[in-house]
């Protein structure tokens, strides 16, 4: 959507602070020992008492209230009562939400408790490409050149992108034009972003695979080659200097 109205504004901004406090209550509240479940329900919880709805069960009818991916899973994981959180898991969390008919997406991924495995350094890497992604997004820029900047960064960190998983418009639905914002220079791609236009940026970034599959629940995306990924994204709106991060309470920058 395009912001048009300081009523647009303001009902972005509050779906925005809903999911985004959403997610960094869920970070915090993570611990060794809890099912994903669980871990939902509390999302859950928070959620409606913002009054949201979960974006992904509306949309899709997902089975739960947020994505929650752990280790080898990059996105769309099913909270699970069996699926038990342990030190040193790489979790992803993703929340999306619908709002008095504005919709918002974040995520993040992180390491729980201390780093037994070696994640925290991916991790990084995909929220600093991020960081520097979204502050070289303004009105007129290509998308196709914020995909190889990405790229680029990954790279030269020692990591690769997944190409088939996309940034998004957002605001009215959950997935609106631009369709995609790959995180790769797409040369196809001639779209530019566009001033007061609301816009979910990802990123995937590998430790070696490059195309998610989807697995047998219908859901679940991996690699085919066991590769961990980290993701992180903000809902921001683009102008002619720098963005406006509504999700930035989120804790993704922490």
């Amino acid at each position: 959507m395009s912001i048009t109205s300081q009523t647009e504004l303001e009902g972005m901004e509050q779906v925005s602070q809903a999911v985004a406090i959403t997610l960094k209550k869920m970070r915090e509240y993570a611990e060794s020992g809890m099912s994903t479940q669980e871990l939902d329900d509390y999302g859950r919880d928070i959620l409606e008492h913002f009054g949201a709805k979960s974006a992904p069960k509306m949309a899709y009818n997902f089975p739960g209230w947020t994505c929650i991916s752990v280790n080898n899973e990059i996105a769309h994981g099913i909270p699970s009562i069996s699926t038990i959180l342990k030190e040193g898991d790489l979790v992803n969390i993703d929340v999306s939400a619908e709002l008095d008919g504005f919709w918002a997406d974040n995520g993040g991924s992180f390491v729980l408790g201390e780093d037994a495995h070696g994640h925290q350094t991916l991790v990084d890497a995909s929220r600093g490409i991020l960081h520097k992604a979204i502050h070289n997004i303004k009105g007129g820029v290509k998308i196709a050149e914020i995909g190889g900047l990405i790229e680029r960064e990954a790279k030269k960190a020692g990591f690769k992108v997944i190409k088939n998983l996309v940034g998004h418009g957002v605001g009215r639905s959950l997935h609106e034009e631009p369709n995609e914002i790959p995180n790769f220079k797409d040369r196809s791609n001639k779209s530019r972003f566009r001033k007061n236009s609301v816009v979910a940026v990802e990123t995937f970034i590998s430790t070696q695979g490059t195309i998610a599959y989807q697995q047998n629940d219908g859901w679940t995306l991996k690699t085919n080659d066991g590769s961990y990924v980290a993701q992180h994204e903000h809902t921001i709106i683009i102008t002619d200097g720098r963005p406006i991060i509504l999700t930035e309470a989120n804790g993704v920058w922490d």
